[in-house]
């Protein structure tokens, strides 16, 4: 499969895993992070199986970046085949406590980027009539005590696939959505045990994800085996979100 893959945010966690599992699947992966030496170790990870990768450090909540991205790929690659939206920052805190630096933070970064890069990406996709745009949200997009910044910019992100789904497809470019739960990466692991223990309380499968579990359903979704799926969010959550909670 000589398909190239943009994910954003891919230096750690479920950023990487989806990098890492592109790469097995054949594809020439585009690591962007802000943090250089994590992107490099997923970028070596890749190089070790035998998979070919770039690095990029492009800023995507910055517009001019992420175009600047786009037309890196193109000089290198010469396609953009599939864009995965990852990148996301924390910046939590009540209503009343949170600090208009916080809100913008996070709307910048977590609603624009997916904007900035979606924008650019898919105007090279269009020109080859072919795509695969996968928006990672989260189950916050329904609403988390203390993440107003984060639970809009999650449920912007589900309105931004919706959107392009429906403006893309004439192209042949597919755009879904993730939501996932409660799953085991390095940010999670630093919540105190007992958040940590509640949380697990609340999810009928009583375990947290794994990165590899989005990253499987990422694979999937950008393969032609989904070519009939687009506009849809899937949520990974252990049934955290199914029913009424009681």
């Amino acid at each position: 499969m000589n398909r190239v893959a943009i994910i954003t945010g891919s230096g750690r966690g479920i950023g990487a895993a989806i990098a890492l599992q592109l790469a097995r699947s054949g594809m020439q992966i585009v690591i962007n992070d802000l943090d250089k030496e994590s992107a490099e170790k997923t970028a070596g990870e890749i190089k070790k199986n035998g998979g070919k990768s770039l690095v990029s450090l492009h800023d995507v909540s910055q517009h001019q970046a992420a175009q600047e991205l786009a037309e890196k790929v193109m000089k290198d690659f010469g396609q953009i085949d599939v864009l995965v939206n990852n990148a996301g920052i924390l910046r939590d805190a009540m209503l009343h406590k949170m600090s208009e630096e916080h809100w913008d933070a996070v709307i910048r970064v977590n609603l624009k980027g997916v904007f900035n890069v979606g924008q650019a990406c898919a105007k090279k996709m269009m020109e080859k009539n072919y795509g695969r745009i996968v928006n990672i949200s989260s189950v916050a997009w329904k609403g988390n005590v203390g993440q107003s910044n984060y639970s809009a910019a999650k449920a912007g992100v589900l309105g931004l696939t919706s959107t392009w789904a429906l403006e893309l497809a004439k192209y042949q470019i597919t755009v879904n959505a993730i939501a996932p739960g409660f799953i085991d990466t390095e940010m999670t692991q630093k919540v105190p045990e007992k958040i940590r223990e509640y949380a697990l309380n609340r999810i009928p499968l009583k375990r947290m994800g794994k990165p590899q579990e989005i990253a499987d359903l990422v694979d999937f979704l950008t393969s032609d085996k989904a070519s009939y799926i687009s506009g849809q969010c899937i949520h990974v959550d252990g049934a955290l979100t199914t029913g009424i909670g009681f």
